[in-house]
């Protein structure tokens, strides 16, 4: 194998899994905007915007790296507006409705627990510039997944109808987090490389944050052998991705050629 086919092979890896964690950042980033305007009190309103303004910051600077990276002429924008729901790798888990605010918390505890562990590792990639993106982006990650774990214990020991949604929310979610710590031959290339992480490293500490903190909020932990989906690193969805990005998307499709910067 030449340098050029390898290097091109890497090229291509990396680009995958930089849009990979970029499509997970925007996908939740805009779910949690929907909130704007909407939380159950002024402080967590401005706290869900700040948590999604985080989120969609960190796949902007993903994207850009990424357009860098494939060196064909795109910018962020492209990333976020011109591809297709199949074009898109996030987790099925980031592209679910909203819901109500404990199903929004459920969710974020759950990936920010991931997301806290994933970027622990991945500040050490041998990549400078990701390097320095990851550890950047790890002080707001932490401050996220405080954020929501406060409240999952609160709302867990709260009421009986605050504990009862809350507890709905994590049953409802459940089968979605095994595409949590899917990994295939783009982390496998990338982890020879040292650049990707292997996520089962950590899953058992991962399992234990999420058992502790469900038990202090005196919920039940889910079934961990219960039925998963997969699926969405290969660009298979649910029904709700499409919608979110006609709307996310409609105005800057119908304006391409527009100047946003």
């Amino acid at each position: 194998m030449s340098t050029a086919t390898k290097e091109l092979i890497k090229k291509d890896a990396f680009l995958t899994y930089l849009l990979r964690l970029a499509d997970d950042r925007l996908i939740l980033g805009q779910r949690n905007a929907e909130w704007c305007g909407h939380g159950p009190q002024l402080e967590e309103d401005l706290a869900l915007a700040n948590i999604s303004l985080d989120l969609i910051g960190h796949a902007t600077a993903l994207y850009e790296y990424a357009a860098k990276i494939e060196d064909e002429g795109h910018d962020e924008d492209y990333f976020a507006f011109f591809r297709d729901d199949r074009d898109f790798t996030n987790l099925q888990l980031c592209e679910l409705p909203k819901g109500d605010f404990g199903f929004t918390i459920a969710r974020q505890f759950l990936f920010s627990a991931f997301s806290y562990f994933q970027y622990e590792r991945l500040k050490e990639a041998k990549d400078e510039q990701f390097a320095g993106m990851i550890n950047k982006h790890l002080k707001e990650i932490k401050y996220h997944l405080r954020h929501s774990r406060e409240w999952v214990l609160r709302l867990g020991d709260g009421t009986e109808e605050s504990h009862n949604r809350i507890q709905e929310s994590f049953d409802e979610l459940w089968m979605y987090i095994d595409e949590l710590f899917y990994m295939d031959e783009i982390d496998e290339f990338l982890i020879d490389k040292g650049i990707a992480i292997d996520s089962s490293e950590f899953k058992d500490e991962w399992k234990k944050l999420v058992e502790e903190t469900l038990t202090e909020a005196t919920l039940t932990v889910p079934d961990w052998d219960q039925f998963m989906m997969t699926g969405s690193r290969k660009g298979i969805h649910t029904e709700h991705l499409g919608h979110m990005l006609a709307q996310m998307q409609f105005l800057r499709r119908s304006h391409p050629d527009a100047e946003w910067k």
